[in-house]
């Protein structure tokens, strides 16, 4: 029998569909350094990680019995993606399962920091009892949503998704991609009922310049989109949210934005130093702060390890 082995994890629905197929599942976590002796003791097929697991030329070349890697969610940052493939090694992954999650939770980020939820979270258990008269003020000055202007920097699955969202509560969206070209994102109301809106691409410039709020939604990139440069194109007292990848934003500029104010707040889902992110960052008031759980919903558990099964049942079928 096949054996697969989910090194970070799989959701039940995923496992059973792989079992229904004929596959073993092994879900013991097992650690990077003893991650190839384990696979070849065990001959496992089949190797699935999300972003814990890294899956290098070295662990590549160690396991010559592998047939499969699959990443559950969109980037393959922590594969060898190509190497494994000249090796005659299928890679797979689940682009569209997490996109919803992910434009939920840019949204989620939007709608604390406009209202300050992600600081007076922080504020209210210590001082709400003693200082509420001085956090109802300090917290008076929030902002709607709608007649915003979202800049979504990327136009992938999951950019237009929170593009959805965001025209859905009455926000003006652009973005900016290499393609140049206009995105038409498709609204299901209800009862049936579709509308189709134009997303405008517009330049990297263009986009920084009329944009109240800055979403990145694009894959690990050599060296920071947003960095002191492109942040001072920006508009005074906008904001940037990235759930995407870390070190896309450059974290001492944002530093430095927050403490000038040309940055009012900032949500970061993603770290340069994942999992332990500078404490600089973690002290900042101005951020709203989440650990990489972008995919992080049941929902979205489930897509994925449906897709991986499904992908898995293709490409190695029973043996």
């Amino acid at each position: 029998m096949t054996t697969i082995l989910a090194n970070d994890g799989l959701n039940a629905a995923g496992i059973q569909a792989l079992e229904d197929a004929g596959f073993s599942v092994d879900v013991n976590k097992v650690a990077q350094e003893q991650l190839a002796n384990y696979i070849n003791e065990n001959k496992i097929s089949g190797l699935l990680v999300r972003s814990a697991t890294k899956v290098r030329k070295d662990l590549i070349d160690a396991c010559p019995d592998l047939k499969l890697i699959g990443r559950g969610g969109v980037g393959m940052d922590n594969i060898d993606v190509e190497y494994a493939r000249s090796k005659g090694i299928h890679v797979i992954n689940t682009p569209a399962a997490s996109s919803d999650s992910v434009a939920e939770l840019v949204m989620a980020h939007l709608y604390g920091m406009v209202r300050f939820l992600h600081d007076s979270n922080r504020n209210m258990p210590l001082d709400g009892d003693s200082r509420f008269n001085d956090l109802k003020k300090k917290y008076a000055k929030g902002q709607e949503l709608k007649g915003k202007t979202l800049g979504l920097i990327g136009s992938g699955r999951i950019a237009m998704a929170v593009a959805e969202r965001a025209v859905g509560v009455g926000m003006r969206v652009i973005c900016s991609s290499p393609s140049g070209k206009d995105q038409v994102i498709h609204l299901n109301i209800f009862d049936g009922q579709k509308i189709n809106v134009t997303i405008k691409n517009v330049d990297m410039k263009t986009l920084l310049k009329e944009s109240d709020f800055v979403s990145l939604h694009v894959p690990k990139m050599p060296k920071a989109i947003l960095d002191t440069d492109a942040i001072s194109i920006m508009k005074d007292g906008s904001a940037i949210i990235n759930t995407s990848r870390g070190g896309i934003v450059d974290e001492q500029a944002l530093m430095n934005a927050l403490d000038s104010g040309k940055i009012r707040y900032a949500a970061l889902d993603v770290f340069e130093n994942e999992p332990v992110p500078a404490v600089k960052l973690l002290m900042r008031e101005e951020l709203s702060l989440s650990p990489h759980i972008g995919a992080s919903t049941e929902e979205a558990q489930e897509r994925i390890g449906l897709e991986l099964a499904e992908q898995i049942a293709s490409l190695l079928g029973k043996q």
